[in-house]
């Protein structure tokens, strides 16, 4: 009977996520009297909108047993090259967004067929593709911003609706289509069941390379589609788009219950925990706490979330026998 809490916080940690962002939210409302302040959690929301469609793409690697550390680097990418598009060649706007997102789908097919044909591994993969793809921005950019973005799509980035921003919805929609497809869908069910074990999603007769494939490509599309955003809200195509989009969706994810080795865990969850460190960083900018504060955080938050995941896994081990 001692276990019991632990045991439930381990087996169910969409609960265990839930029952902690709303903890920390009621914490942060006690703590500033501009928390609750419509302006703030519009800011709150904004901000979490870009980081939590990343999130929501590295969940669904995650949940394959892959992580794609050029995800961030794919947004800004894709951003940067919305912004050539529609100011430097004069394409019209939201078909150049459009061309974008579909850039990162097939920088996100690159990364799925290296790893599917050479076997390669994807964290370490990607770590080189990071490199190539951050390589090209500069390249295309000189570290120089692009300016004069079309006004009729900055409203994606930075309008809102009943007072709700336009990402933050934009986000929601997509979380809303990956829960479905991994929880109501057979695809999803595979994608499970290769996270929980490859070779045996194999024996089944699962075509294991083509549905890692293929949400290598959603992940990349999502990517893309967080980046142009950006660009929307920004007005500028920034080549430093996407820097900061590494390590929080990877903790968001752990935090939320999407197991390291694949298998487990959610969007939805992931976004709860993307909830969680947006609502710390911002309670730490509302006690005007220095900014470089925010990267310790952050990192302090991801060895946390992992190493809470790899004692609950272990725990769960002990107590299957």
């Amino acid at each position: 009977m001692k276990t019991e809490p632990l045991s439930i916080l381990v087996r169910n940690p969409l609960a265990g996520v839930f029952v902690a962002l709303t903890v920390i939210f009621a914490l942060s409302a006690l703590l500033s009297p501009y928390f609750l302040t419509p302006y703030n959690l519009s800011v709150i929301a904004r901000g979490l909108a870009f980081v939590g469609l990343i999130t929501i793409a590295q969940s669904m690697l995650m949940v394959l047993g892959e992580l794609d550390l050029s995800l961030g680097v794919i947004g800004g990418l894709c951003g940067v090259i919305s912004g050539i598009l529609m100011v430097k060649l004069g394409i019209e706007p939201y078909s150049a967004m459009l061309l974008a997102v579909l850039l990162g789908a097939c920088l996100g097919l690159f990364n799925g067929l290296l790893v599917t044909t050479l076997r390669l591994h994807s964290l370490v993969l990607t770590i080189g593709t990071a490199g190539i793809f951050g390589g090209a921005n500069l390249v295309l950019t000189r570290g120089v911003a692009i300016t004069g973005i079309p006004k009729e799509v900055q409203f994606l980035g930075r309008g809102d609706v009943l007072g709700v921003p336009v990402p933050f919805l934009i986000m929601l929609a997509a979380l809303a289509v990956a829960t479905f497809v991994m929880v109501k869908t057979p695809f999803g069910r595979y994608m499970y069941a290769i996270g929980n074990n490859q070779a045996g999603a194999r024996m089944l007769g699962i075509r294991v390379d083509r549905i890692r494939l293929l949400v290598f490509v959603a992940a990349g599309a999502i990517a893309g589609l967080a980046g142009v955003l950006m660009v929307a809200r920004l007005g500028t195509a920034q080549p430093s788009i996407g820097d900061t989009w590494v390590l929080a969706p990877i903790a968001a994810s752990v935090i939320g219950g999407v197991a390291t080795t694949g298998g487990v865990g959610s969007p939805i969850g992931a976004i709860f925990g993307a909830g969680i460190i947006a609502v710390i960083e911002n309670i730490i900018v509302l006690f005007g706490v220095s900014p470089y504060w925010q990267g310790i955080v952050s990192g302090a938050i991801v060895v946390l979330a992992i190493s809470f995941d790899a004692i609950s896994r272990r725990y769960l081990r002990r107590e299957n026998g």
